[in-house]
């Protein structure tokens, strides 16, 4: 596995280091890539949260954290420089595959320095039952990216408070259920950040690619789409209709505009994991259809929605869809 340096390390927003993985992925011909990094104080929301649902906006402002929302999927996660997100980018393109792998690796070399770490769930590493990495998927130039946390000694306190939206009931809620199943790394290990991200480096990696001034440039220029008030707080359509659900995929919204019971528009909001480019796959297919079992079943035969969600079958999803 190739190491992907900069040319010279200095502070960067986390918009940067999100087009990092997305030139890596499109201009590097490496089988198998990883970064380390971190930033400020920052909160970043999947690809189909709305973010005033997730972050505690008021909060955020006060303090000076930055927001920031990502391609992937998933749900949203803070960081800070007591927090390092890796970033991994593969030739594989089989989702499962590529994620346990990762997983895997990374757990293999918390469990080298004598943490019992291991993969959990649907996409964390886990410490004695207790979270201490989270991590999303997406592809991106025929490559798939996976992206996570690794709590080192991060405030929990305000990481529960950059998260949950304004309501001290929820966030103190919150605060005590955390602290009961998220931990720090540093409460295993007796080395600090730098020696530990020295010891990842050195065992995941087997040699290293500096990027140049230039390359850098071409970064910045991808960085421009996620600085976009767009991008960052959505395009969501007028709905009147809202339907919500829990599948081994995650959470799923599902809203409609249905005019004389004709899906308008559709878009589909959550924390699960986006493997296809559903807004202009199968959503579009979906538009001015009927508001029917049969009509949505018929192009669900030929679009498979296991093939742009990962784990959500045809069946849950007509379910959601349809449910009183």
């Amino acid at each position: 596995m190739k190491y992907i340096s900069l040319p010279e390390e200095k502070l960067r927003r986390l918009s940067f280091y999100l087009a990092m993985e997305e030139y890596v992925a499109r201009f590097l011909d490496e089988e198998e890539c990883f970064f380390m990094w971190q930033v400020n104080p920052t909160v970043i929301f999947g690809r189909n949260q709305l973010m005033e649902n997730e972050v505690n906006l008021e909060y955020v402002r006060q303090n000076g954290i930055e927001t920031y929302r990502r391609k992937s999927g998933g749900g949203c996660v803070y960081a800070d420089f007591s927090n390092i997100m890796f970033s991994y980018i593969a030739k594989d393109y089989n989702v499962s595959f590529t994620f346990n792998k990762y997983l895997q690796k990374v757990s293999e070399t918390l469990q080298q320095l004598g943490v019992n770490a291991h993969a959990s769930g649907r996409n964390d590493i886990t410490i004695d039952d207790k979270k201490v990495s989270g991590n999303a998927f997406y592809h991106a130039a025929g490559k798939s990216i996976v992206h996570g946390t690794m709590l080192f000694n991060t405030d929990l306190e305000i990481m529960v408070k950059s998260i949950t939206p304004n309501n001290e009931k929820l966030i103190s809620k919150g605060v005590e259920s955390v602290r009961k199943r998220v931990t720090n790394l540093s409460e295993y290990l007796d080395i600090d950040i730098e020696e530990f991200k020295t010891f990842v480096k050195i065992h995941l990696c087997d040699s290293e690619i500096i990027l140049t001034d230039e390359e850098v440039s071409k970064i910045e220029a991808i960085e421009e789409e996620y600085l976009t008030e767009e991008f960052i707080f959505g395009n969501n359509p007028r709905y009147t209709l809202v339907k919500k659900g829990y599948n081994e995929a995650g959470e799923i919204e599902i809203r409609l505009e249905i005019k004389n019971n004709i899906i308008k528009d559709i878009n589909l909001m959550g924390d699960y994991f986006l493997i296809g480019d559903l807004d202009n796959g199968l959503l579009k297919k979906i538009k001015n259809t009927p508001y029917e079992k049969e009509s949505v079943s018929k192009i669900l035969e030929n679009n498979k929605i296991e093939n742009y969600i990962h784990n959500l079958t045809k069946e849950r999803f007509i379910e959601i869809l349809f449910k009183e």
